[in-house]
């Protein structure tokens, strides 16, 4: 059993708007579901809400992002805007993966504005590379396959000077990659050394 806080500002159960009128003009406790809820105190929000998602950080992980924020915080807007970041991502060509929600009345069910077009075996997907700076986006890789150490190094060597030299980073440009292990492999490593890539301790 649970009893909602007065001005909580999450409701227990997931109730919604309608919450006011379905209370209205009750005194003392009720019941509603598993939940004990006290009329009295009880304040109901504009919606129900879903609780928010965060990572599962152990203590491994939480050490050296509080070292790099530590490190880091105390540089200023000349450093950042030579920083060139990089990632990769997976686009789906047709729909998406996750969930969308609408708002419809009774009978618009299978109205086109109420649904998402699927298409068998989920249409696809492709993964793409890219980077950008202060100045603005570069390169926008697609990678073929799967993407390994030698495939990432040829990425590096397509695009990492030529980006560094359109969006005017100049010698003071430090790159950033996550810690993906395609990106940490001794081959990459080696590569970033022989070419004299300022690589940003990432976290």
């Amino acid at each position: 059993m649970c009893s909602c806080k007065p001005k909580s500002g999450l409701i227990c159960g997931g109730f919604g708007a309608v919450a006011s009128s379905l209370l209205s003009g009750l005194s003392g406790y009720v019941e509603i579901g598993l939940f004990t809820v006290d009329i009295d105190t009880f304040v109901p929000v504009s919606s129900s809400i879903f609780t928010r998602k965060k990572p599962l950080l152990p203590n491994l992980h939480k050490e050296p992002r509080l070292r790099f924020a530590t490190a880091h915080g105390v540089k200023d807007c000349t450093f950042w805007r030579n920083v060139l970041w990089s990632d990769e991502t997976k686009i789906e060509l047709f729909g998406h993966n996750g969930h969308r929600y609408v708002w419809r009345k009774k009978g618009e069910t299978c109205k086109p504005k109420n649904t998402i077009p699927t298409e068998k075996h989920g249409g696809g997907s492709i993964m793409l590379w890219g980077c950008f700076a202060a100045e603005g986006t570069d390169a926008l890789h697609k990678i073929d396959a799967i993407m390994g150490e030698e495939k990432y190094v040829n990425i590096l060597k397509r695009h990492l000077k030529t980006s560094v030299r359109k969006l005017k980073l100049g010698r003071k440009c430090v790159f950033q990659m996550d810690n993906d292990p395609k990106h940490t492999s001794k081959v990459v490593a080696k590569w970033l050394k022989d070419n004299k890539v300022k690589v940003l301790e990432w976290p």
